[in-house]
């Protein structure tokens, strides 16, 4: 069963690049909320995560802040 990824971004965020290639290496499907030019989705961002900085990651109800890989492969289960 796919699970609902949902990436809180800016375009100049070197990690949230990093997450999207992942993504397209895994053929994983994602949302992608700027938060740089769209008001709403960074507020959005801050209401749920508390964070201000990118990229804030949601699998499902998991989140996380910045990206590490490694808890990636993890939680989307990748062999």
């Amino acid at each position: 069963m796919q699970k609902k990824v949902v990436i809180y971004s800016s375009p100049t965020c070197h990690l949230c690049k990093i997450a999207k290639a992942f993504f397209a290496e895994h053929n994983i499907q994602y949302e992608d909320k700027n938060v740089l030019s769209n008001a709403p989705n960074r507020q959005e961002m801050i209401d749920k995560s508390g964070q201000m900085g990118t990229p804030v990651i949601f699998v499902d109800d998991e989140m996380m802040v910045g990206f590490d890989q490694a808890r990636m492969t993890e939680l989307l289960e990748i062999s």
